[in-house]
């Protein structure tokens, strides 16, 4: 454990019954430590325990087991609205016959605050998140980027603890997610408050996040900052839930100090020793993981043939589905300086591998 360790889960287990007579383990024994004022993003499939565990966190579900620490005090007990850890949801959850200002004072109200300290904390609130002006309005004339916000506001103007934030921006387009993540990550950052959010949008998670944790059948299963989870997942499943890597079956031929030899659609490659499992050797059966971006297919300069199955132009980059002896792959071409990539369907192509971001696993 960090000295600065402010929230702490422990050995986190959460157990439910189906109705059929079985228990079904939504999470597993899972352990994990927030700093004080970090922003972390819990990110996975859906089912794989990340709103369960965000839920236990809120006091809104009871672990079966473990223990939930809040500033080295255990609060496995104390009920969610005694937590001081309101929480953003991504229905936004406002009252529509309430106006922005009373439903952003709404909490400060519950704890009959007196009149002047609620005014003035929700003036600063909506200066925060950018509603002065629409306080007597109704949640149905904002956008929903602005509903949001007013969601936002009305956690901030109760100064919590931590704030819990599930899924806030997945009935929002892409403009507007954009926009309002990173109104999130502006405020959260100003105010310096501790922040656990939850996802399954990957771009999401590495945009705003200090630490993501990947959850996957209610176990982590890798944390670490946006950058070491992009660059060094630790296994297939990180590999293609966080860069849609393509995967390869290979055989390791030879090995040294710097380079591993692998076998590849009937050729070899090249890996660095340091993106190969631990404990593979020569002979051993493996599993090559690469991502599309660093996949270069050419009209006819490359070490493998293949055929251009789909061709998406997508305005910065251009994505194609080149189907190949085996299978099929991705790839992703930026689209810099003028230069655009521009292969059709059925387009005869040959392709070739960044071999420096291969990830070499057991298979």
């Amino acid at each position: 454990m960090k000295q600065n360790d402010y929230l702490q889960l422990n050995n986190l287990v959460k157990d439910f019954h189906d109705g059929r007579g079985n228990i079904v383990r939504a999470v597993d024994n899972i352990s994990l430590s927030i700093s004080k004022g970090e922003f972390v993003t819990l990110l996975g499939p859906s089912g794989c325990g990340k709103t369960t565990t965000l839920r236990m966190v809120a006091g809104f579900e009871v672990q079966s087991s473990g223990d939930i620490i809040l500033d080295d005090k255990k609060i496995n007990n104390v009920p969610a609205f005694n937590r001081n850890m309101p929480m953003v949801f991504q229905s936004y959850a406002l009252f529509p016959h309430l106006t922005i200002y009373e439903n952003i004072a709404y909490g400060l109200q519950v704890r009959k605050m007196p009149k002047d300290t609620i005014r003035n904390d929700v003036a600063m609130a909506a200066q925060m998140v950018n509603l002065v002006g629409l306080e007597n309005r109704y949640p149905g004339e904002l956008s929903g980027g602005q509903q949001q916000r007013v969601a936002l506001a009305r956690a901030l103007v109760l100064k919590p603890e931590i704030i819990l934030f599930d899924e806030p921006l997945s009935n929002l387009d892409a403009k507007l997610r954009i926009q309002t993540r990173t109104e999130i990550k502006r405020v959260q950052q100003l105010l310096g408050i501790t922040a656990l959010y939850v996802t399954h949008d990957q771009s999401e998670a590495l945009s705003i996040s200090d630490t993501i944790v990947i959850m996957h059948n209610g176990k982590i299963v890798q944390s670490g900052s946006p950058e070491d989870i992009y660059n060094h997942p630790a296994d297939p499943f990180v590999s293609d839930f966080i860069g849609n890597a393509n995967f390869f079956e290979g055989k390791i031929t030879e090995l040294d100090n710097r380079f591993v030899t692998v076998s590849l659609l009937g050729s070899e490659v090249r890996v660095p020793a340091a993106n190969v499992q631990d404990g593979l050797g020569r002979g051993n059966d493996v599993m090559l993981a690469i991502k599309p971006e660093a996949v270069e297919v050419k009209p006819d300069t490359g070490q493998f043939t293949g055929k251009i199955e789909v061709s998406s132009f997508l305005g910065a980059t251009t994505e194609y589905k080149v189907e190949y002896s085996d299978g099929f792959l991705t790839a992703i071409h930026p689209n810099t300086h003028g230069e655009v990539h521009n292969y059709r369907f059925g387009q005869d192509v040959r392709f070739s591998f960044k071999t420096d971001f291969f990830k070499v696993y057991k298979r």
